[in-house]
């Protein structure tokens, strides 16, 4: 067990260098091959919570972050589940009670999100925005008519061969 321990302790190092070096995809696979080799390395739960925020804040809804996905909570999330879930990664990633590389970034992106998410006339503004965003980007072009010339398909002379 002292082995996986130590080959632990190395695997988040490593994940902790790149996190430095802002390859938050990196970083997690290494935490969580940590996680894999002893569960129980001291701090290993605070960098993979941290770790989730950054890739959370890297994705980007029609440029903007997603905020609601920084907190972890749905965008259906009622006002009293997103301050729940603030709470929660506040406690965890407070630069007080977190010494690891990265938390103070992201308490400040979970503090920014809780900022936003928890005044009602910021959220539906948000919300508004991200929802047209998202709709504009599912919705297609309309067209002028068939995306196909008639007989692209390669069924246009199936008709004329079954009547003949």
């Amino acid at each position: 067990m002292e082995c996986n321990r130590d080959e632990a302790i190395r695997a988040k190092i490593i994940a902790e260098r790149k996190l430095t070096g802002r390859d938050f995809a990196g970083a997690k696979k290494f935490a969580l091959k940590a996680k894999d080799l002893y569960s129980g390395l001291e701090g290993l739960s605070q960098l993979l919570t941290t770790l989730d925020v950054y890739i959370s804040a890297e994705n980007k809804i029609s440029g903007e972050v997603d905020w609601y996905g920084v907190l972890g909570v749905s965008p259906l999330a009622d006002d009293e589940a997103v301050k729940k879930q603030y709470r929660k990664l506040a406690l965890m990633l407070h630069p007080d009670k977190n010494k690891s590389i990265g938390a103070e970034g992201a308490f400040k992106f979970i503090s920014e999100a809780w900022s936003l998410l928890s005044d009602k006339a910021k959220r539906l503004a948000y919300d508004q925005k991200r929802n047209a965003k998202v709709l504009q980007q599912k919705v297609p072009p309309p067209s002028g008519g068939p995306s196909a010339p008639p007989g692209a398909n390669g069924f246009s002379n199936f008709t004329k061969s079954t009547t003949s």
